[in-house]
């Protein structure tokens, strides 16, 4: 098996990052986990976020965090893969509406 740019071990090893700034890291994981609470928003609606997030940003540990997460507070597959395209629709809405910016360039230049 070839070996992978990213090691699924490694999400294990995320509470580590303490080790060599304990003051930040600390913080981090104080903020982090305040933000996971039921608020205005339900821990469950939160992981679901989270996971179209995950997607969005391309992160592996994360998709593989907040999928099983998300699995353990109930949200179903389908409830996932709509999070997962709603997420799309999103970052690629975000990349085309800066096609404005091209077009204003270009008939700037083109003035």
């Amino acid at each position: 098996m070839a070996n992978q740019y990213y090691d699924p071990k490694d999400l294990r090893k995320f509470g580590k990052i303490t080790e060599w700034s304990e003051e930040l890291g600390t913080k981090f994981f104080d903020y982090y986990s305040k933000v996971f609470e039921d608020g205005a928003l339900t821990a469950r609606e939160k992981s679901l976020i989270a996971l179209a997030v995950a997607h969005t940003e391309q992160c592996p540990y994360c998709i593989d965090a907040y999928t099983k997460d998300g699995l353990q507070k109930g949200i179903t597959k389908e409830e996932m893969m709509e999070a997962v395209h709603t997420g799309a629709a999103i970052k690629s809405g975000a990349t085309l509406v800066h096609g404005v910016m091209m077009m204003n360039k270009v008939n700037k230049l083109d003035g």
